[in-house]
Formats: C-alpha cells, sequence, structure tokens
C-alpha cells in the first residue's frame, strides 16, 4: 500500500565504512481504533498475558439505581492480544533535488520564523546574489534549517557549489551554509507482525455508561488481582459510534 511522505534529517556522522549502510529506525506506529473498544496497557507483560488467555471477561457497572435486573449491570468484554506491523528491512533512494537547496547556520534575529523565511526568500530571489525566483520555502522540521526551491533549474547548482555565502537582512551581514537537499524515495520496505507484550485490546464494549464513567469502571475492573488484573499503566477508550487513533512508541523499559 502507499506509504505517507515523512520528512527525516539525518544528523549522525558515520566514521566506519561498515556502517554507511545502516540505519536505525525508531518505530511509532499509528493504529486506528474502532468505537466499542479499548486499550489497556499493564505494568507487567504476565498480567496482559493472563487476561489475553481468558479470552471473555465480565465487567460489573455501577449502574445505581438505572438498571433493576442484576444481569442488566454486567457486560460481557473479549480480550485479544495487541499485534501491530513494524519495519524489518527498509531501503531508500535518495536522489539530489536540482531544484532545491538546504541554508543552515541561519541568523538568530529574534523576529517570527515567517518574516525571516521572507527576508531570506528575497534575498535568494534576486538574480544579483546567484538566485532566481523562488517557488517554496519552508522550515525543515525542527531542525533549524530551512529548504528554499526554485522555479527552474540551473539555479541550485552553483550556490551549492559555493558552500557558504554572506547574505544581507537589513542592515547586517550574516553568513549561512549551503548544502544539497537530498530527496529519498522508499522502494522497499518489509514488515514483520509484532505483539504489543503489556496491552490488551478489549472489543465489544457497548454504549450504557458514559465515556470517563466506562474508562474508570474498566481500569477498576482490570487492576484487581482477583479477577487476573494487575497495575495498570494507561487505559484509553473509544464509545461506539466514534473512531480513536492509538499511537505506539518504543518502550524504554
Amino acid at each position: 500500500s502507499a506509504l505517507p511522505e515523512k520528512k527525516m534529517m539525518f544528523k549522525g556522522l558515520v566514521a566506519n565504512k561498515e556502517d554507511m549502510n545502516k540505519l536505525m529506525l525508531t518505530p511509532r506506529i499509528q493504529y486506528p481504533l474502532p468505537g466499542g473498544s479499548a486499550l489497556i496497557t499493564f505494568e507487567k507483560a504476565e498480567v496482559a498475558q493472563r487476561i489475553i488467555e481468558m479470552k471473555e471477561h465480565v465487567v460489573e457497572l455501577s449502574c445505581g439505581d438505572e438498571l433493576e435486573e442484576l444481569n442488566q449491570c454486567r457486560v460481557r468484554v473479549q480480550a485479544a492480544p495487541m499485534e501491530i506491523l513494524l519495519p524489518s528491512a527498509l531501503e531508500i533512494r535518495l536522489t539530489q533535488s536540482r531544484r532545491s537547496i538546504l541554508v543552515s547556520d541561519l541568523p538568530s534575529l529574534g523576529i517570527p520564523d515567517e518574516a525571516l523565511l521572507d527576508k531570506l526568500e528575497l534575498f535568494f530571489s534576486k538574480t544579483k546574489n546567484g538566485g532566481s525566483e523562488v517557488e517554496s520555502r519552508e522550515f525543515w522540521g525542527n531542525s533549524g534549517q530551512m529548504v528554499l526551491t526554485f522555479t527552474r533549474d540551473g539555479v541550485a547548482e552553483p550556490l551549492i557549489e559555493r558552500g557558504h555565502m554572506q547574505v544581507l537582512i537589513e542592515k547586517g551581514k550574516y553568513e549561512v551554509k549551503i548544502s544539497p537537499c537530498m530527496i529519498g524515495d522508499i522502494v522497499n520496505l518489509q514488515l514483520r507482525p509484532s505483539c504489543c507484550p503489556r496491552t490488551v485490546l478489549l472489543s465489544g464494549i457497548p454504549d450504557v455508561l458514559g465515556e470517563e464513567s466506562m474508562r474508570d469502571t474498566l481500569e477498576i475492573h482490570f487492576q484487581k488481582a482477583s479477577r487476573g488484573g494487575g497495575e495498570v499503566d494507561t487505559l484509553c477508550y473509544v464509545p461506539a459510534g466514534q473512531t480513536g487513533l492509538a499511537v505506539f512508541v518504543e518502550d524504554p523499559g
């Protein structure tokens, strides 16, 4: 399936030739959650495994006088392992942009970012400064660098060859660094299924309580050792008729 574009900035330094073809990935997986489901993460993996092995759980609700019959104050929910896909192999083809340059060592002028972009665009749009009409400009994430893209070919290469140049902004001169802008295309991505050891997916949760009340009820139920539970780290609940998005990051433990 098509993959979304992701901006990445390489900040490392290659020291050994044998390390040149290695790329470390830190997973950040987004997983859609349907209505009537919940994700519960326990402090210990053995608790999550125990909950999964039990498969079905009867959760008692605090209904007060709303429901008369006792069996109406109980709901059955299903527990299943939380499986996600993680990258196991990644191949990226890098190409140098013919119209873009990467500008770094930007001056600190104490002005808003947009104002700084305007001033740099104005400087590089002038032919006397070696530039041309600018098609787009943007900061490259939070790296403190910006990407300038010109409307035509043949402008970026001479600027990159200079490496450094002084830019005139208002009454001051500031030296900036100019580098090639590399574009990475994923040409091969292999995924492997992985099970979150401490997280359980609960499904089949009926819409019989308010969102906060249901979340509290589920947490109280699954933290009791007498019901196979244990200490809960986090719990998120998506009511029926809604959708949610869970974000999984690498476990620091």
